[in-house]
C-alpha cells in the first residue's frame, strides 16, 4: 500500500499558477505510476494527468494540455502537478493517486491508492 499526501492547493485568480505536490510513503515509489484526478460536487472524479514510473511517458486531459505539467522525483518520493494559466473551470478538489506496475493510465479504476485531496479554487 502507498500512502499519499497532497499539498499546494489554494485560492488563485484566473491566469495564475499553483504547484501541487504529492508525498508518497510505503511501497517503493519508483515502481508505481502516478496520476492526478479532480472532482467537483455532484460530478464524477475525472482524469487530469498521469506519469509512468520512469517519468518518460505522460498523459493529459485535453483541457489542461499546454497549461499543466506533471512530473516526479523518485529520489524524493514525490510527484508534482504544475498548473499555469488557471481558469475558473479548473476549480476542484485535486487527488493524487498511485498505480502499481509503473504504467500510467488515464482510467481512475486502474489506481489503487489515493490521497485525501487538496482544494484548488480559481476566482474569475
Amino acid at each position: 500500500q502507498v500512502q499519499l499526501v497532497e499539498s499546494g492547493g489554494g485560492l488563485v485568480q484566473t491566469g495564475g499558477s499553483l504547484r501541487l505536490s504529492c508525498a508518497a510513503s510505503g511501497r517503493t515509489f519508483s515502481k508505481i505510476a502516478m496520476g492526478w484526478f479532480r472532482q467537483t460536487p455532484g460530478k464524477e472524479r475525472e482524469f487530469v494527468a498521469a506519469i509512468n514510473w520512469r517519468g518518460g511517458t505522460t498523459y493529459y486531459e485535453d483541457s489542461v494540455k499546454g497549461r499543466f505539467t506533471i512530473s516526479r522525483d523518485n529520489a524524493k518520493n514525490s510527484g508534482y502537478l504544475q498548473m499555469d494559466s488557471l481558469k475558473p473551470e479548473d476549480t476542484a478538489v485535486y487527488y493524487c493517486s498511485a498505480r502499481r506496475g509503473g504504467i500510467a493510465s488515464t482510467s481512475l479504476h486502474d489506481y489503487v491508492d489515493w490521497g485525501q485531496g487538496t482544494q484548488v479554487t480559481v476566482s474569475s
